[in-house]
């Protein structure tokens, strides 16, 4: 990871603790690198900040999703294509799972189903999101 780690500035507000799970710290080591990262999404941070329980932790990230499986493979970490196709591979970690999905553009849709492109605009990302809290990242 780099010098500078911004998950150790939150994990002392309430919710935050399971930013410090080793590993989520594993996916973020494994991610956050080369100029690309990763970033918790959705339910986990919705949670987070209300002070619910965290359940399962869903990621986004700007890496390519055959790029995530390589990454995991090099790292000897098991990588599923759950959802490949539209950008989802679950990752699993220790015995956890956790679903990564690459930042993506809907380029055609008729409301639920969707033709993507991968890229690496966050706020695009977040704009094709269906709810208000599945656009937050963290």
């Amino acid at each position: 990871m780099s010098q500078f780690d911004p998950v150790l500035k939150v994990t002392s507000e309430p919710g935050f603790a399971f930013l410090q799970k080793p590993s989520l710290r594993t996916l973020f080591s494994l991610l956050n690198h080369d100029g690309h990262s990763v970033r918790v999404v959705g339910g986990a941070v919705r949670n987070a900040l209300i002070g619910e329980a965290v359940g399962d932790i869903d990621c986004a990230t700007d890496w390519l999703p055959q790029d995530v499986m390589q990454q995991a493979h090099d790292a000897g970490i098991k990588g599923i294509p759950t959802g490949i196709d539209h950008g989802t591979v679950t990752l699993v970690i220790d015995g956890e799972g956790f679903e990564v999905t690459s930042l993506r553009a809907d380029i055609e849709t008729d409301g639920r189903h969707a033709i993507v492109s991968f890229g690496s605009d966050w706020e695009q990302d977040a704009r094709r999101r269906d709810f208000t809290m599945n656009a937050l990242y963290l």
